[in-house]
């Protein structure tokens, strides 16, 4: 079971100057899939006159902001059940990354990054033992970053009806056409076109990239047009695609590898259960066998 307890993603690194940083394990078969941020905070000391020895300190971060091991304490009491390894593993390092997006200073929610997370999340819990806890765990996760599971799914779902009766060029000429969603990408091009009012992330170019896959708009050109319609760095998208690409074929690996695994270990069992059951039943023949009915 080595190679599936090996899928792993960035873990994470307070440093004495409470600067936190993201880094990834070289061995790790997601280490690119990684988002390295940074929360710095800075104080400023005021000193009134000496004879009325204040002082005040000032700190330019938000001080109730939780850290890293917070979200994910919150997380570990709202979900108490075991989750096998294959899915904590990748659960606990996602829930690092999407905290340290979630509270960047020009972070905001929008509908696209939800569908991204969402893609990405079902995408992993595919095959899990049961649905109840799949999405429980999806509602501890959400909620354990101080945002809103129903939200997440409602609008992922908005995205996805939306996208499905879309063609591709339809799908890039969202500024000329009304609707809610039209409004929502239009919302984005324009934070995204001006400086500091955008918070870009791979989950983000990942709820980009359903768009695109339920509209089956695959020409090439059209993630061109739209990225330009979108004010995105199709640099960044290329990157963080072929990153999910990967994710997606090493997930397809390791639960291929837990499936083997977990049949073997059925065919074990019912091969013990009935060598068991057949030394049970020799047993009881042999004792029988000395008996004598009158």
């Amino acid at each position: 079971m080595a190679a599936v307890n090996s899928v792993s993603f960035a873990g994470i690194v307070q440093s004495p100057d409470r600067k936190f940083t993201a880094r990834s394990n070289s061995a790790s078969n997601f280490d690119a899939f990684k988002l390295r941020g940074t929360v710095s905070y800075d104080s400023y000391n005021f000193r009134a006159s000496r004879s009325t020895r204040m002082v005040v300190h000032c700190m330019t971060a938000v001080t109730d902001i939780p850290t890293v091991s917070q979200t994910k304490s919150n997380f570990l009491k709202a979900y108490k059940r075991p989750i096998p390894s294959i899915y904590n593993t990748v659960l606990q390092e996602l829930i690092v990354q999407q905290h340290l997006v979630r509270y960047k200073r020009t972070y905001r929610y929008d509908p696209v990054f939800a569908l991204g997370f969402v893609t990405i999340y079902d995408k992993l819990m595919e095959g899990y033992p049961s649905d109840e806890d799949r999405d429980a765990i999806f509602k501890a996760y959400v909620e354990a970053l101080n945002e809103d599971p129903a939200q997440y799914r409602v609008d992922a779902q908005k995205l996805e009806e939306w996208a499905r009766a879309q063609s591709s060029s339809s799908l890039v000429d969202f500024t000329s056409k009304e609707g809610e969603v039209e409004g929502i990408l239009k919302d984005i091009a324009e934070r995204a076109g001006s400086n500091g009012n955008f918070s870009y992330s791979r989950f983000f170019a990942v709820g980009l990239f359903r768009l695109l896959e339920l509209a089956n708009a695959t020409e090439p050109t059209i993630l061109d047009k739209l990225c330009a319609a979108l004010n995105i760095n199709k640099k960044s998208i290329d990157r963080d695609l072929d990153v999910y690409r990967n994710l997606l074929s090493k997930l397809v690996q390791a639960k291929e590898l837990l499936k083997e695994y977990v049949d073997r270990e059925k065919k074990k069992m019912a091969e013990r259960a009935a060598a068991a059951s057949q030394k049970a039943s020799e047993a009881v023949t042999k004792m029988l066998g000395g008996v004598q009915i009158n």
